[in-house]
């Protein structure tokens, strides 16, 4: 049986993962990025990266829960950087009525008070008194993941890798020579899909020597919500704005002092953080933040994954791979006639 031929346009977490997949089914892939894979100018550098599917049902739908199952498995699979310790929500006793809503919105936690918080994170026992814990959840450094991805696609004979090397319009508008092309741009891709937007997030990334969390938190907070990421060698990320828009540029002022500000309302420890990065990028959504598969002619599109790139994207490459391969579609997240 002949090989399917598979071109694969962008090197984040989507591009990253469809073409690990489509290898895996013995495809010739052709991997194209105009980054060297996962650098600064990608917008999965700036995750988080929470493997987090009870949570993310306090904003979004069962499927992106759905998703997650599966793309937690994927990453266990095919990468050595999750850590298994879930995943914990707090708020300050004064705002335990919102505590108590994101409760009502999610599933598989357990209620803990001050004696089991402490023994979870010992350093947060004396300022909070109650939360949330998802055991099952996950995170992982999402560059450690995607750098390891990358490694093994430049290992396997089937695939070639095209990097650095700008894609133009023209190109793209023209048919593929491959059997099918799997655009997964991300934001990029507004020029065929019109109905795409950006949501800008901004994050910092701090060493905290006198900090020990480990895995991650959610604060919750009326006016400064923030999620902090621990990752190797006393370095945390922190993360929290969500704005309608496609700007790309520098964090701006007031966002740093909010982010701050709450970190230090969750540890004072990190009052004596250093600065390592601050970062920010447009993360492409569709109008209700759900991931679509779409398919025009050859073109496969894998897009809209918003802030759930390392949630839903090897779900939703599977799918992909499950489509062009299988003529299998799941209707959850095909919008468009796929005939």
């Amino acid at each position: 049986m002949t090989q399917a031929r598979i071109e694969i346009i962008g090197a984040g977490v989507a591009g990253l993962c469809c073409a690990r997949l489509f290898a895996a089914r013995n495809c010739q892939v052709v991997l194209r990025a105009a980054s060297n894979g996962i650098d600064h100018g990608c917008c999965s550098w700036w995750a988080g990266g929470m493997l987090a599917p009870w949570c993310e049902l306090e904003s979004t739908e069962l499927l992106v829960a759905t998703l997650g199952l599966e793309s937690t498995a994927f990453w266990k699979q095919y990468t050595s950087a999750v850590i298994s310790r879930g995943s914990l929500v707090i708020a300050h006793r004064r705002d335990h009525p919102d505590l108590q809503q994101f409760a009502s919105k999610t599933r598989h936690y357990r209620t803990i008070e001050s004696e089991q918080l402490g023994e979870l994170e010992p350093e947060l026992a004396d300022r909070f008194h109650a939360g949330l814990f998802f055991d099952s959840e996950c995170h992982l450094d999402p560059r450690v993941a995607l750098k390891a991805l990358l490694e093994q696609l430049k290992s396997l004979p089937n695939v070639s890798l095209e990097l650095s090397d700008a894609i133009s319009a023209e190109e793209l508008a023209q048919p593929t020579l491959h059997d099918w092309r799997v655009d997964c741009r991300g934001l990029a891709a507004r020029d065929n899909l019109s109905d795409l937007r950006g949501v800008r997030g901004e994050m910092l990334l701090l060493h905290a020597q006198d900090v020990a969390l480990s895995r991650p938190v959610r604060l919750l907070h009326p006016r400064y919500p923030i999620y902090v990421v621990p990752r190797a060698d006393n370095v945390y990320m922190v993360g929290a704005t969500m704005l309608e828009s496609d700007d790309r540029g520098d964090v701006t002022v007031r966002s740093i002092m909010e982010l701050l500000s709450a970190a230090y309302a969750l540890h004072p420890g990190f009052a004596e953080a250093t600065v390592l990065e601050l970062g920010a990028d447009a993360r492409p959504a569709f109008t209700d933040n759900l991931p679509r598969l779409r398919r025009r002619g050859r073109t496969l599109y894998v897009n809209g994954l918003f802030r759930h790139g390392f949630l839903c994207g090897p779900a939703m490459a599977q799918r992909a791979v499950a489509l062009a391969l299988d003529n299998k579609t799941d209707d959850e997240v095909v919008d468009e006639n796929h005939d």
